[in-house]
């Protein structure tokens, strides 16, 4: 379900790591989807996270650090998921991640950082729920 909700239930997931590629552009989700097919070997990272606690709040979220020139440079993905902390302080984690790592081997900065989250909490019946982040690649 976590899949339908990120609208990527339809393809297959490969889990690549942390790397944003130069010249990569970040475009809008709808954009992104209707340059695919029904089935496509797509490249992702994914953070993932599950629990039937009831009344868990779980949290997954995939931070970015964006280079400051996209066409010669690369950037760096982190992938963060956690109980008990919100949408925002996943996010800003995550982002925080994504920052020191691409910060530590490059010894710059980035020009900027974001990041893609969602968050749920269990259900009181312990139904088993998951949050999904995702930054998915399309290949030309």
């Amino acid at each position: 379900m976590a899949l339908r909700a990120a609208k990527i239930e339809c393809y297959n997931l490969v889990t690549v790591s942390s790397i944003l590629p130069p010249k990569c552009r970040i475009i809008k989700r709808e954009e992104g989807l209707a340059d695919l097919e029904p089935g496509s070997v797509v490249f992702t990272v994914m953070s993932r996270i599950a629990s039937n606690e009831p009344h868990r709040r779980i949290s997954a979220s995939v931070g970015v650090a964006i280079p400051e020139n996209m066409e010669k440079q690369w950037g760096y993905f982190a992938e963060h998921h956690a109980f008990g902390d919100g949408k925002e302080k996943a996010g800003q984690y995550a982002e925080h991640l994504a920052y020191n790592m691409y910060q530590s081997i490059t010894d710059k900065i980035p020009e900027k950082t974001l990041n893609i989250t969602e968050s749920a909490v269990v259900d009181e019946d312990g139904t088993w729920t998951t949050t999904i982040a995702a930054a998915v690649f399309l290949m030309e």
